[in-house]
């Protein structure tokens, strides 16, 4: 699942085509490290997003909008002042490194064209997007690296920008037969690492792929490669580059089941891809520019789907995953006060059960000093025990006894001890009670982190810990904050409504002000998750197959899933009661239905908000 050159040089080979020409109309930057650009063309407009996000950098055409921080960051800021209207003249890629050269003309202050320079370096944790003037001299970047971080490069303003040689790599475009030999030759390594190794812009499993199209086994050493065999594999890796240098691409992901394994800007026959890369740059009719797959295979065993573009693929298979992993870097204050509350509460939680196993002698105590009552008489002074016929059970127990006190002074002490533990029991009983409750609220806090899917949804959830007396509020004012954040909505295959809520706040709502009395309500059993509800609008009865659907819901949006089995209660909206002064999401049921079944819904339709 590599970004690699020859993917950047399928991107570069669409920006080309779509933005050469056109003026940067808008700059935002929505994150610390992700630029937005909207540029004007004369048939409409078009998105680029930029993230030089260490985890998840990315380059790709969208028709996604994302909201922009109230006060521009300094970056973007210097961006608008050189870059606002100018024009795209040239979008290059060095051979087939990582890097996305965009050259950009526009009039300066004193109405003079100047060509300013924007770099795009898509290069895991040392991704950066990069402000140089028409010499290459660097004018400021999204992330300044000082010499004390690395110390191959400073990419600092003032500073000249050039590429740093890390690896001793060659251009796989340009490499002649003799090149190719002689760098797999001397590499003490699989073939396939060799490959990957030797050249720049071949990401394992495009390496793979070129071996499997050649017959050569990859996982041989590169020094048993018999003169054949180079031939081969010099003819797939010529095909290949012949490909990339003549814009021939097929971005296409490769499946295991329903599962993505990998995807690549050329076709992987050895998942299933039937076209011949060297006859066909796709091998099958285009879908709608930059929105759907074409040629989907069915959903079983290894195959591949196919994309009009690269940056459809890309916007599809990473738009979650960078959600996620926004969502998570934002989410992170609030996780640590969970966290922290949650492990507090543990602690307190197991001490209490240890103080209450403590009193669990409290009714041997007052059994003694009632038998001591009763029997005291038989007591010789100074005796150290007292063998006494119980007759709660009718057997004979033998009782300790202080020997410089009288047998009715050891039943009045053992009466003290049997007072003192049930007044602890007592109190502990409905302290763990309390703390039992708070610890399931918190986790199900915790749950809805992991669900959140935007800052709205956040901030609803950051509102609940605000009235629970986990944050502050500030400004003194007492007001909630607006929240806009709506609950998951999803088409059952027959038809019905289905909602999940995100947080508690959520699933008090979707339960008690819009489920009516017939509507059904899932959950997943003892365990944090979402609350579910079927809507049954006129219909009469709900299909076997839409329960099943509303099930795997609650078992996907709960802390069971990835289980192979959750076990889901339902029952009828009427049915479902809220206790006086609970908790957000808390709610009681006593006649309930259930079922067993996994956390799978990936055919299950969801309906996006507006």
């Amino acid at each position: 699942m590599a970004f690699d050159g020859v993917t950047i040089a399928n991107v570069v080979s669409e920006l080309k085509k779509e933005l050469m020409g056109g003026r940067l109309y808008k700059i935002a930057q929505p994150e610390t490290d992700e630029l937005l650009l909207t540029i004007k063309q004369p048939d409409g407009t078009r998105k680029l997003l930029i993230s030089a996000e260490a985890s998840l950098p990315l380059l790709y055409l969208t028709k996604a909008n994302k909201p922009s921080p109230m006060t521009a960051p300094n970056f973007c800021m210097l961006l608008r002042k050189h870059l606002q209207n100018g024009r795209i003249t040239g979008i290059t890629q060095p051979g087939l490194e990582r890097i996305v050269r965009m050259d950009i003309e526009h009039l300066d202050e004193m109405g003079d064209l100047r060509k300013k320079t924007l770099i795009v370096e898509i290069m895991g944790k040392h991704s950066n997007i990069i402000f140089c003037d028409d010499k290459d001299i660097i004018i400021d970047s999204i992330k300044h690296i000082s010499a004390a971080v690395s110390s191959l490069r400073e990419v600092l303003p003032g500073k000249p920008y050039f590429v740093a040689a890390t690896q001793d790599k060659l251009d796989a475009l340009t490499a002649d037969y003799a090149a190719f030999q002689s760098a797999l030759s001397v590499r003490p390594q699989p073939v396939f690492k060799a490959l990957y190794g030797s050249f720049t812009g071949i990401s394992p499993i495009l390496a793979q792929e070129l071996c499997y199209e050649a017959g050569v086994d990859g996982d041989l050493p590169a020094a048993a490669l018999t003169g054949s065999d180079y031939g081969r594999l010099y003819e797939s890796f010529s095909r290949m580059a012949a490909a990339v240098r003549e814009e021939r691409f097929c971005p296409n992901i490769a499946y295991t089941g329903d599962s993505p394994v990998e995807f690549c800007a050329l076709p992987l026959t050895m998942y299933g891809y039937g076209a011949p890369q060297a006859e066909s740059s796709c091998g099958s009719e285009p879908g709608p520019a930059g929105t759907n797959p074409v040629n989907a295979a069915p959903s079983s065993g290894d195959h591949v789907v196919s994309y009009d573009s690269m940056s459809a693929l890309l916007e599809h298979y990473y738009a979650e995953k960078n959600i996620l992993t926004r969502i998570r870097q934002k989410s992170a204050d609030l996780r640590r006060i969970v966290q922290t509350a949650l492990e507090r509460n543990v602690k307190k939680y197991d001490l209490q059960l240890r103080q209450i196993k403590d009193t669990q002698k409290r009714e041997t105590y007052r059994i003694y000093g009632e038998l001591l009552n009763t029997y005291g008489y038989s007591a010789q002074p100074g005796a150290k025990s007292l063998q006494a016929l119980n007759y709660y059970n009718n057997e004979t127990v033998t009782i300790p006894l202080d020997p410089t006190l009288t047998a009715g002074e050891n039943a009045r002490k053992y009466f003290d001890k049997y007072g003192k533990m049930k007044r602890t029991y007592e109190a502990l009983s409905q302290l763990t009670e309390e703390v039992s409750m708070e610890i399931q609220h918190l986790e199900s806090i915790s749950n809805a982190l992991d669900i959140a899917l935007y800052e709205e949804d956040l901030a609803q959830i950051k509102e609940e810990l605000t009235e629970s007396g986990y944050i502050r509020r500030k400004g003194g004012n007492g007001r909630k904050q607006k929240i806009t954040s709506k609950p998951f909505h999803y088409i059952s295959s027959d038809g019905f409504h289905m909602y999940v809520g995100k947080n508690n706040f959520q699933n008090d709502e979707l339960t008690f002000k819009f489920a009516t009395g017939n509507d059904w309500w899932f959950h997943a059993k003892q365990i944090p998750g979402s609350h579910v509800v079927v809507k049954m609008g006129s219909a009469r009865e709900l299909p076997d197959r839409t329960f099943e659907e509303a099930a795997r819901l609650a078992a996907y949006y709960s802390k069971g899933r990835g289980q192979e089995k959750v076990e889901i209660d339902y029952i009828q909206k009427k049915h479902v009661k809220k206790p006086n002064g609970a908790k957000p999401g808390f709610v009681v049921y006593y006649t309930n239905y259930s079922m067993a079944i996994d956390s799978d819904i990936s055919r299950i339709q969801l309906v996006m908000e507006e």
